[in-house]
């Protein structure tokens, strides 16, 4: 059996989706100033999308915590943490920012975490995808 099979890998992948998008949003929301005037970004869209990381953050413990993982839910996840990634590289590409070499990193450093989180959470999924007539045991 893969590790992607296991029935604790899909909520693990989970709570560390939603540990980072807690200290992300934490840090953008009690350092705003400070890392806006280092990175080059809007303190506004670091204080919006830091509420939003913090709410997101409670959302994807909820999904952690459930027994069996609610799998639409988390694969509105992986399309939402790859959304997540195109818009940054998309901010990125657009331009109009005058960013900073760190606000560049802040940026395609959350693109890169959340494309690594959603390919783990999308393998989660479709290695522990329900077999159609049989009742799936839990393996430890």
């Amino acid at each position: 059996m893969s590790m992607f099979a296991s029935s604790r890998f899909l909520p693990r992948v989970m709570w560390a989706d939603a540990a980072s998008c807690a200290a992300t949003g934490a840090l953008q929301l009690a350092a705003g100033r400070p890392l806006a005037d280092l990175s080059g970004l809007p303190l506004a869209l670091l204080q919006g999308t830091g509420w939003f990381l913090l709410a997101y953050a409670l959302a994807a413990a909820w999904m952690a915590a459930r027994s069996p993982a609610p799998r639409r839910l988390i694969g509105l996840v992986v399309a939402g943490n790859f959304g997540w990634a195109a818009a940054c590289i998309a901010l990125l590409a657009v331009g109009g920012l005058s960013l900073s070499v760190w606000g560049v990193a802040w940026v395609l450093a959350q693109a890169v975490v959340v494309v690594v989180l959603a390919e783990l959470q999308w393998m989660g999924l479709r290695h522990t995808r329900p077999v159609a007539g049989t009742v799936r045991a839990a393996v430890s």
